[in-house]
Formats: C-alpha cells, structure tokens, sequence
C-alpha cells in the first residue's frame, strides 16, 4: 500500500508541475488555463486524500498492534 501511494504521489506531482507550465498568467481564468487551474486543484486534493489513507492505516496498525 506504501508503495502504491508513493507512486499516485509522485504522478499527482507531476500533474501539477506540467499544469503550472499550462497556466497563462496574463489570463489565468480563460482558455486552457482554468483546466490547468483545476487539474492543479483536483491533484492537491488528490495529495491530500492519500495522506489520509496513509494516516489511517497507521491509525489501524496502532490499534491492531495494541490488542
């Protein structure tokens, strides 16, 4: 499982790195930059959510460990 939320970590990361290069910063709102925009955005919220998996199952393993 760590290895699987590495991997979605490093893609997550390189979807926004090759997104800011999308941006037009004269105009961000219009054109392909709000889809830039929002792929930045919904690969933060992916970035997120794996941390929570990544947080809950150490939560499980703590509390399986402690029976």
């Amino acid at each position: 499982m760590k290895i699987v939320t590495i991997v979605f970590h490093i893609i997550a990361i390189g979807l926004i790195v090759f997104n800011l290069t999308k941006i037009n910063f004269d105009a961000p709102f219009k054109g392909d930059s709000i889809i830039a925009l929002i792929t930045i955005l919904a690969s933060i919220c992916v970035i997120i959510l794996l941390q929570i998996l990544r947080l809950s199952k150490r939560i499980e393993n703590h509390v399986k460990n402690k029976r």
